[in-house]
């Protein structure tokens, strides 16, 4: 059970994640896609700096710049994902944001010559084909919010691979904690620029804000950080990438969306990703015939 300890942490995630869907949707009828940025990281701060607060009197300089490099590539990823939704589909968004599961195997090999392992980038494309197949209304046209989409995906891709990175060396929990806190300044700075300083206080919406705050982003991301330390960078982004796949099955769960042959295809793609990229297709490998 230890040995997939990486594993279990990021599939909890992924479920986290895509259970998400559904409180976002809720929440930005009653807050701007800024306003729940701010909030939720602000809440998930809060609540770990609480939860953990023995931890922050033995922060180290190099864990304060770590976590803060963290904070802004996971602000910008987020914050051009918000944005992105606004000129592009719901399911253009979820497959291109996806991508960065082929881009996390290329950042290590580009800027630190990592070797790149052939089953993991092989598990990679087969997920991002899993999470087309599984969100993608395929046409032609590329606009403004899909080229933002992108530019988030990279944003996730260098979010992932700097985690594992620095997950090595520092404490898992101050590292989210730090980064939460610089994603929340930043997010704070930009409701004020917006002049979106009047927030609902209705049960209807802080109810979903709560829930994004609590599971989305303070519980989940302290698993993905802990987790991280576990496991590749590349496996981690092939199995965060589930997080469509549980957002489908909530859908279908909760909002009583219609299965289809086209989900199904795509969950059994993603679930032939995360298999390929952790057996390496060993089991296929034929045993040497011991004699007795």
């Amino acid at each position: 059970m230890r040995k997939y300890i990486g594993e279990i942490g990021l599939i909890i995630t992924a479920i986290i994640w895509g259970s998400g869907f559904v409180a976002s949707a809720v929440a930005l009828e009653y807050y701007t896609p800024y306003q729940i940025l701010a909030g939720r990281f602000l809440i998930g701060v809060l609540i770990l700096g609480i939860v953990f607060h023995k931890r922050l009197k033995a922060i180290k300089k190099s864990t304060l710049i770590k976590g803060s490099i963290l904070g802004v590539f996971l602000y910008i990823a987020f914050a051009l994902q918000t944005v992105g939704l606004q000129y592009t589909t719901p399911s253009k968004n979820a497959f291109l944001t996806a991508v960065n599961v082929v881009i996390v195997p290329f950042i290590g090999f580009m800027l630190y010559k990592k070797k790149i392992d052939i089953f993991e980038l092989g598990g990679a494309f087969m997920a991002m084909i899993g999470v087309a197949v599984l969100s993608l209304k395929f046409s032609s046209e590329i606009n403004i919010g899909d080229l933002l989409t992108l530019c988030c995906a990279v944003g996730f891709a260098f979010h992932i691979f700097y985690t594992s990175k620095f997950v090595k060396d520092e404490d898992p929990v101050q590292l989210t904690i730090i980064q939460m806190t610089a994603a929340a300044v930043i997010g704070f700075v930009v409701v004020g620029f917006k002049g979106e300083t009047t927030f609902s206080t209705e049960a209807e919406g802080l109810l979903p804000l709560l829930y994004l705050a609590v599971f989305s982003t303070t519980i989940a991301f302290l698993l993905q950080t802990v987790a991280q330390k576990f496991i590749t960078e590349t496996k981690a982004a092939i199995i965060l990438s589930t997080e469509s796949f549980w957002g489908m099955a909530f859908s279908v769960a909760i909002l009583s969306e219609a299965m289809t042959d086209r989900m199904a295809i795509g969950a059994i793609l993603i679930l032939g990703a995360i298999v390929l990229s952790e057996t390496k297709l060993s089991f296929l490998k034929k045993k040497p015939i011991t004699s007795r």
